[in-house]
């Protein structure tokens, strides 16, 4: 089956956490190569001064900031009816928010369990969720998701911010399993990143040693949404050699 293409500079893309780090590498990106980009996180001040920043570099308003909270399912209801109402899809969802509360197995507390399943998987399946039906209505649609080397792999002092990235993958398996089933024109992709340094981020500054530039992040991100529509591309792992 032909699956209908549509260019970057056409698309609306959502990015929660959008307004640092990895989630701002990928919207300079994605801003820069003409989509209309919507990013969300809780801290307005931070996108406000993003989406300033980037709207002036490239001579035009193509970031948006909406305040948000991943962790209250009213808001992202919210969030998308917003995003639907002013830009009339969602192109390109990025599950980028994410956190982690450092306490060994023996010493989990329930309020850290609860605080990193709820932001890194449970209010991922909420946004998927919300967004889902107006991908399949559209016909069209990218859902990426930030997981990690913690997704595949145990860390003593992580364990669940290890649980969650497990289970992020294990649900962005079972969400490519239904849009293949439903033969709907949305594809899945999940990275796996190592170490990245968020800290440096201009172009030509050198990464700590042991991560990556986080501008490869967003040129991963790039390549992905440029291949052809029927095409998989499964877990994309990246890290220092």
């Amino acid at each position: 089956m032909s699956m209908k293409g549509k260019p970057i500079s056409n698309q609306v893309a959502l990015v929660t956490g959008g307004g640092t780090g990895i989630g701002r590498a990928f919207t300079e990106a994605l801003a820069a190569a003409g989509a209309r980009v919507v990013i969300a996180s809780r801290r307005e001040d931070v996108l406000r001064h993003t989406a300033e920043e980037v709207n002036l570099r490239l001579g035009a308003e193509r970031v948006f900031p909406c305040v948000f909270d991943i962790r209250e399912r009213r808001l992202i209801d919210a969030l998308v009816g917003q995003v639907i109402e002013r830009h009339g899809t969602v192109d390109i969802l990025i599950n980028n928010s994410g956190l982690a509360v450092p306490e060994t197995a023996d010493q989990i507390t329930e309020d850290g369990w609860d605080k990193v399943l709820d932001t890194n998987l449970r209010g991922v399946m909420q946004l998927v969720r919300a967004v889902l039906p107006f991908m399949i209505a559209n016909e069209f649609g990218d859902i990426v998701n930030i997981s990690s080397q913690a997704g595949k792999h145990g860390y003593a002092d992580v364990p669940s911010y290890c649980a969650s990235k497990f289970g992020l993958l294990g649900f962005a398996e079972a969400l490519r399993d239904h849009v293949r089933k439903a033969d709907a024109n949305i594809r899945v992709f999940n990275f796996c990143p190592g170490l990245v340094d968020v800290e440096n981020s201009a172009a030509d500054a050198q990464p700590k040693p042991g991560f990556i530039h986080v501008s490869n992040m967003a040129r991963t991100l790039m390549y992905a949404l440029s291949l052809d529509r029927d095409v998989v591309l499964e877990d994309l792992n990246l890290y220092a050699r």
